[in-house]
């Protein structure tokens, strides 16, 4: 299937999804692919608020506040992958067989299946700014984040029927 695929049926089944992934090729090269791509993704989704940011407060030029966008998420990769290890441990310390590649790769598609959302966040930020739209968009992207994760690590560590 292809990823675009794989991110829709996420929508409607993250647990299937995720068994289907783990069942794949098992190396690092696929799941640093899904989180530069989700990272990327989420960089791009950060520029219309960027934009908007730089229009009302100039004295911060936008390629200024894009580069630091951008380090700072180059920066959240160990993070990640430090993520990814603390959910595998909580879920061995509750009887979870998995390993820690696919808690990474649990990790990684629950970024990158969330992008979609992230992109709308971003453009809500850019063409509405700050109050209380971006904030439930926002919750909505934390929201969905935490179900993939938690169905991928679920899939992942106990099997997780569906």
């Amino acid at each position: 299937m292809a990823v675009t695929d794989d991110i829709v049926a996420t929508y409607r089944s993250p647990r299937a999804v995720m068994r289907r992934l783990l069942q794949g090729e098992r190396h690092e090269a696929r799941a640093l692919t899904y989180l530069i791509v989700a990272l990327v993704v989420i960089y791009i989704a950060q520029w219309p608020g960027l934009s908007r940011a730089a229009h009302y407060a100039p004295e911060v030029p936008l390629v200024q506040r894009m580069v630091a966008a951008f380090l700072a998420v180059l920066a959240m990769i160990p993070a990640f992958y430090l993520f990814a290890a603390f959910g595998h441990l909580v879920a061995r310390a509750l009887g979870g067989q998995g390993d820690f590649f696919g808690a990474r790769i649990a990790l990684f598609w629950a970024l990158l299946a969330v992008t979609p959302l992230m992109l709308l966040h971003g453009m809500v930020a850019g063409f509405i700014g700050p109050g209380v739209q971006a904030t439930l968009v926002g919750v909505i992207v934390f929201a969905v984040f935490l179900w993939f994760w938690l169905s991928g690590l679920r899939a992942s560590e106990f099997g997780g029927g569906e």
